[in-house]
């Protein structure tokens, strides 16, 4: 799951999802949120107790794996992001493909409101993309919680990841490549206290308007291309720093047709691999399970 959330394309809450372990993940979230609210409400005995029946056996381990993968491949990120910005946007294209055809197989209900969900959503992403202006520069710290909060949602939500919302927001590079200890501290406190606030509400959401939360996802990420097309600057052209980030929401052909081939080779390539790992997982003895 962390290292689905740490590219722009593939949910961890998708990989929950296909590997079978999405409404465990959920009820234990929810358990914690109702804890921390009884315990910021004064009733600290049953928060508590609230607290002590969630699963840490599921839990740590997940949360070790998540953090571990985030640490481990923030800094091989960074290199790809400055060295070959414009492939991995291709890659980070077919990802994003994969993504929205898991989200649209998994719609029981493609009604007309469901239809205009998606291009609703889909219209006003790209055109709020085209507004951006660029990464955050220097981030106060409030900002990095404020992140952590938004960007926590994609672990309970099957189809955006967490880093295509730090990229929607301007703080990818920040979080990614240049957060400090005490900075990645407070994102992962955000990312608790997102938990706690919004999970039940969006468990509300999926237990009873699953089909139009499924089809905004669907139109969010469809709008996204605005951000993810490769050319001319992928999801943004980073140098040494963010003060040397090119917005990457302009939208061009390339210049060669070898190009243009490469790129969508990389996207198709990316798309039939995120695929087939689906179909792997979904055949896994622990996806039963």
């Amino acid at each position: 799951m962390g290292a689905a959330d740490i590219v722009p394309g593939v949910s961890g809450g998708t990989v929950a999802l296909i590997l079978g372990i999405y409404k465990t993940l959920i009820n234990n979230v929810r358990a914690g949120a109702h804890g921390l609210k009884q315990i910021v409400t004064g009733d600290f005995a049953g928060g508590f107790d609230s607290i002590k029946n969630i699963d840490w056996v599921f839990i740590l381990p997940l949360g070790t794996g998540v953090v571990a993968a985030f640490l481990i491949l923030r800094h091989w990120m960074e290199d790809l992001l400055v060295e070959h910005g414009e492939g991995l946007a291709a890659v980070f294209c077919g990802l994003v493909a994969a993504s929205c055809w898991l989200v649209w197989s998994t719609m029981t209900n493609r009604d007309a409101t469901r239809l205009a969900t998606i291009a609703g959503v889909g219209i006003v992403t790209f055109l709020v993309l085209g507004l951006q202006a660029g990464v955050v520069s220097e981030p106060s710290i409030i900002f990095f919680l404020l992140t952590g909060m938004v960007a926590i949602c994609a672990m309970i939500l099957p189809g955006i990841s967490g880093s295509f919302i730090m990229l929607i927001l301007g703080m990818y590079w920040a979080v990614l490549v240049e957060g400090t200890p005490v900075q990645l501290a407070v994102f992962a406190v955000g990312a608790v206290i997102g938990l706690a606030l919004f999970s039940p509400p969006l468990n509300f959401l999926l237990e009873n308007h699953e089909q139009t939360v499924m089809a905004a996802l669907l139109g969010l990420m469809l709008g996204s291309y605005r951000l993810l097309w490769p050319w001319p600057n992928g999801v943004g052209d980073f140098g040494e720093s963010a003060e040397d980030f090119v917005s990457g929401t302009n939208l061009m052909l390339p210049d060669t047709a070898g190009a243009f081939a490469g790129g969508v080779g990389l996207a198709i390539a990316a798309a039939a691999a995120t695929l087939a790992i689906v179909k792997l997982a979904e055949k896994a003895p622990s996806a039963a399970s």
